[in-house]
Parts: C-alpha cells; sequence; structure tokens
C-alpha cells in the first residue's frame, strides 16, 4: 500500500481476495513501530522497519483508542493541534500507517506491544476459536481465561528494551495493570496507574526524563468509548476528541530534552447505519449459518468456523450472500495473501477461521441473540478499509 487511498480506487464485483488492501507489515504497520523505536536506542535483535523516522534518546508512543487517520482529518476544529501535527506524521512525510488485521484493541495492542504481526504474536481477532478447547476465545476481556503465556509466548518489546538497560515504563488506567492482555502485549519495565488523563501525562513526561535511554507508553480509551456507543461524529466523540488533543498539547510542552512523542491509535471508526440493509443478521439468516459450528471476531471482520466437512461449502455460501460487500476468504487464502501478516505460527492456525470474511462497505454482520451488545453499537471498526485501517503517527520531538 505505497499510498494511503490507491488500493481502495476500484471495486470489483464480485470481490477478489486479493483486492483487500492488506496492512504495510514490516514497513509502515503498528507492529513496526516499537522495533524501530527500540533499534535506535540500541535494543539487540530490534530492526528500524519504518524507514522515515528518526532515532531518538527518550521515547513515548502516546495510543489513543479508536482515533482514526480519517476521523482525525476530518475534525480539525474538535483537534487543532493534532492537526496541526499532521504534516510530522510517519517522520514527516505525512502518511498514516495500517493497523494490521483486524483493526480492533486486542489484536492492535498486541502487535504494538511485542512488535509483532498477528500470524505472530497470536491475537488474531476480537474473538476467535482455542484450537485446544473448541470454545471462542475473547482476547480482549480474556474469556474464558487461558493461559497467558501459552497463548502469546513472545517477549514484548518493553521486556527487551529493560533487558537492554532503557527504562521502560506504561503509564495507563490502574484498571489494566494485571489484565492478562496487558501480560502479553505491553508488560515490561514498570506499570504506573493513573485514573486522570492529565496525571497519565504529567507522569509519562516525568517517565521520559528517569533516564538517558527511554521507552514509556501510555493510553487513552475513551474516544474509542464515545464511537461505539454513539457514533464518530456525535457530539459526545467530537468531546472526548477535544479532551484527547488538549492531553496531547499537555505531554508535548513538558517533554525532556532529546524525545520524541509518538501520537498513534489502534483502528479508526465508521458508523453503520441501523436498518436491515445495512446490518445483515447472522442469527436471523438460515444460509449464512448453515454448516457453521462458531461464530467469531466481529461485525466487520468475521472468523467463521465450519462443522467438519463443510469449510468449503460455508465459503461458497459466504461468498454468494455477502460477495458485493465483503471480502470473502478461506483461512488459507487471508493468510497467503498476507491479511496476518507474512508469516503463521502453527499455534496459531487454528484460531483463524475456516472462512475469514472482512467488510468493504459500510455493512455489520452482527448476531443480536449470540452479540446482543456488540449488535447494538452504533461505530463498528475492524476491516481493512481506510476509516477503520489507517492510523497515525504524529510526532512532536524536543
Amino acid at each position: 500500500m505505497a499510498q494511503p487511498n490507491t488500493a481502495w480506487d476500484h471495486h470489483p464485483e464480485p470481490l477478489t481476495v486479493t483486492s483487500a488492501p492488506a496492512p504495510e507489515y514490516g514497513s509502515g504497520s503498528l507492529a513496526d513501530l516499537l522495533p524501530t523505536l527500540a533499534a535506535g536506542l540500541g535494543v539487540p535483535g530490534m530492526t528500524a522497519a519504518i524507514p522515515e523516522l528518526t532515532p531518538a534518546d527518550r521515547n513515548c508512543v502516546f495510543l489513543i483508542d479508536g482515533l482514526g487517520w480519517e476521523q482525525l482529518r476530518a475534525h480539525p476544529e474538535d483537534a487543532p493541534f493534532m492537526t496541526s501535527l499532521l504534516a510530522t506524521s510517519r517522520g514527516g512525510t505525512g502518511r498514516p500507517l495500517t493497523a494490521g488485521y483486524p483493526a480492533t484493541t486486542a489484536t492492535s495492542l498486541a502487535s504494538v506491544g511485542t512488535g509483532l504481526p498477528p500470524g505472530v504474536h497470536g491475537l488474531p481477532g476480537y474473538t476467535v476459536r482455542n484450537p485446544d478447547t473448541g470454545e471462542l476465545m475473547n482476547q480482549l476481556r480474556w474469556q474464558p481465561w487461558t493461559p497467558p503465556g501459552a497463548w502469546q509466548p513472545y517477549p514484548t518489546v518493553f521486556q527487551l528494551a529493560q533487558e537492554a538497560g532503557v527504562h521502560a515504563a506504561q503509564v495507563s488506567s490502574p484498571t489494566f495493570e494485571n489484565t492478562p492482555l496487558t501480560r502479553v502485549a505491553l508488560s515490561g519495565g514498570t506499570f504506573l496507574g493513573r485514573l486522570t488523563g492529565e496525571d497519565r501525562m504529567d507522569l509519562a513526561a516525568e517517565q521520559l526524563a528517569a533516564g538517558d535511554r527511554s521507552l514509556v507508553y501510555t493510553y487513552f480509551a475513551e474516544v474509542d468509548g464515545a464511537g461505539h456507543r454513539f457514533g464518530v461524529d456525535s457530539d459526545t466523540w467530537r468531546g472526548q476528541l477535544m479532551y484527547a488533543d488538549r492531553l496531547v498539547q499537555r505531554l508535548a510542552e513538558q517533554l525532556p530534552p532529546r524525545s520524541a512523542l509518538y501520537v498513534t491509535a489502534d483502528h479508526g471508526m465508521i458508523d453503520v447505519p441501523f436498518d436491515e440493509e445495512h446490518r445483515i443478521d447472522f442469527d436471523e439468516d438460515w444460509e449464512l449459518s448453515a454448516g457453521v459450528a462458531l461464530l467469531g471476531g466481529e461485525g466487520r471482520a468475521r472468523h467463521v468456523y465450519a462443522v467438519p466437512g463443510a469449510a468449503n461449502d460455508v465459503l461458497t455460501c459466504w461468498r454468494e450472500v455477502l460477495g458485493e460487500q465483503f471480502w470473502v476468504a478461506s483461512r488459507d487464502e487471508a493468510i497467503a495473501a498476507g491479511w496476518f501478516g507474512p508469516k503463521i505460527d502453527e499455534r496459531v492456525y487454528g484460531r483463524i477461521g475456516d472462512v475469514v470474511a472482512a467488510a468493504r462497505d459500510d455493512v455489520l454482520l452482527i448476531a443480536s441473540q449470540r452479540e446482543p451488545k456488540e449488535s447494538a453499537m452504533v461505530g463498528n471498526h475492524g476491516s481493512m478499509t481506510p476509516a477503520e485501517q489507517l492510523v497515525p503517527l504524529l510526532e512532536v520531538r524536543s
């Protein structure tokens, strides 16, 4: 994806697997950010995969959950400070990163923290099948409980940086300190919990200054929450964007010498209308449910697990029913197309659906009975469209 928009200009009908714009793994995805920063700090084994970035002694990543590139560009009046930084994105190229597939929080946070694509770190969706138990595993809420170290065995970049003598810290809500997702994705160094955004910004600046070489991560969730509940152009969402903008400026104004602040996100978001044309209900559709043992993922990025022997029939049916609105692929086709990265670990292979469906149009495949809360959300994400996939990488240096 050399340019952000060119891959979406042509929409073949029905959609082919190869027409889906796979993320820029290895050169411009979220998974490449921390390895690039750590390489600049001299951490062994790390590669500067994003060539546009210039090393700094002190690096801070501020991740604003749900703030996609397109949403930020569409609201300059609500985010004047971040808007003023758009030209700095991705090392001054003015270009975004890609989140990775699916563009969802658990997957993206694991990509950020481990520096690995989903096919390797093994969190390839909101909910995926655990091949060992046959159950759906919610990787955001970690339900049912699964041993974290077995599910994601690789060290995080923070752990590797700490071992190399870099001062590593995460500053976030105290709620996240001991969660399994934090353990597998963001552990290493010191976790510091603060309730208010202002306190997090102040402490992140202090932590940057605490080492000659520093790697600090901080996080703000409320933009995403407002988008899910009220939509990405609601007054509530705009209010959270305004607050996030002030937080970015607060942190930027406190950077110690020799620092680089990077503001990014885990995914973007789109609003989907509440009607039968835009919200297809799996629980009410006998064609789509035929032969399906488990429905995973989320409304715009589905993992479909077939009953034994039915995978080909399910793939054929889903293509016939959804093929003009979704990219519908078999597991092997999605892997070959690079949706989950350039390689797939053996332990991850069975977590990916027999059929993988990614929305191109402004549609959802909801499940009103088995997923009532998710099915009622206004704002949604997960797929490979620009609104969901592209995220900023704004930069401030001191």
